[in-house]
């Protein structure tokens, strides 16, 4: 207890930028730390029932009310939306930040946006961490979101009050230089929308035999198939029809082409990633962006739409 309030005296008022699915249940928990925080979000409602909810909260009308922050939080859908709001929003909340402060961006974000936005604040002498989370929004409720980090030593030392209220210090990982936090997180979500490819396509094809999807999934995961998206998204949202992972298709396929820029920056032959990129970005575009990830699947196999258990 006495370091939480260390930390917290250290770190004066915490801005947080981003009140959706994800960004909602982590400012809260700052806020029941016990942090003064200063909120922006392009939602008024959802600022004004995070400001009922917290009433100390102060609800950003201008960057201006971002004044002495030395910690602000992004938690927004890409990159470009980060650097309009730190530039761009009435002149930007860069533009009010005092110098040596740190932007930590939790976004899923392009290394080279992050990059162009260090680059934008360095003579304001604010400072850019990337500092992207995987777990989803059970663990954003929780606070043990798996956390990458990649920035400056100094300037991700200057976070941790913050960084380990949202995320489990245990799965907090230093990825090296700015950018790199980005880019494991793509790469990483690459590997998890992959898996769902595969697996749904397992379960369109077992469908098609006979086999009842709702036993293969059982047996799926008790067996060398299985893994996060046959456990936390297969099972519970897809074969029960429940399609509520509270996770963007258009954010998923968002990372999956980031990775796929990487791949292609890096000069690095990926032919798997190129056809789970093409999946994705054909999953997007056919339904609402907003849709949930988990849907996904009803592009692909417009045939076998019902993967329920039992379905047909």
């Amino acid at each position: 207890m006495s370091d939480v309030s260390m930390s917290q005296d250290r770190a004066g008022k915490v801005g947080f930028v981003g009140l959706g699915n994800m960004g909602n249940p982590m400012a809260h928990n700052l806020a029941a730390a016990g942090f003064d925080l200063v909120v922006r979000d392009v939602s008024a409602d959802a600022v004004d029932a995070f400001v009922a909810a917290h009433p100390s909260t102060v609800a950003a009308s201008s960057p201006a009310d971002f004044a002495g922050v030395e910690l602000v939080v992004t938690m927004l859908p890409n990159g470009e939306v980060v650097q309009d709001a730190l530039l761009g929003w009435e002149g930007g909340i860069g533009a009010s930040l005092p110098p040596g402060a740190v932007v930590i961006d939790m976004s899923s974000a392009k290394p080279s946006d992050t990059l162009r936005l260090q680059e934008a604040l360095s003579d304001k002498g604010i400072r850019v961490i990337d500092a992207p989370v995987s777990g989803g929004v059970p663990r954003a409720v929780t606070g043990e979101l798996a956390v990458m980090v990649g920035g400056e030593a100094d300037d991700i030392e200057k976070a941790q009050p913050v960084l380990r209220v949202l995320g489990d210090p245990e799965r907090q990982f230093r990825t090296g230089r700015l950018g790199s936090g980005h880019a494991m997180k793509a790469l990483n979500n690459y590997v998890g929308g992959t898996t769902y490819v595969i697996t749904a396509e397992a379960l369109a094809i077992g469908k098609r035999f006979g086999l009842d999807t709702g036993m293969m999934i059982d047996i799926i995961n008790v067996s060398t198939g299985r893994s996060f998206n046959s456990e936390m998204v297969l099972a519970p949202h897809v074969v029960t029809g429940q399609y509520s992972t509270g996770f963007a298709l258009g954010l998923l396929a968002k990372d999956v082409h980031i990775a796929a820029t990487i791949a292609e920056e890096a000069d690095v032959p990926a032919p798997v990633l190129a056809v789970s990129d093409e999946l994705w970005a054909k999953a997007a575009t056919a339904m609402d962006p907003g849709a949930d990830h988990s849907l996904a699947h009803q592009v692909w196999y417009p045939d076998d739409k019902d993967l329920t258990r039992g379905g047909r």
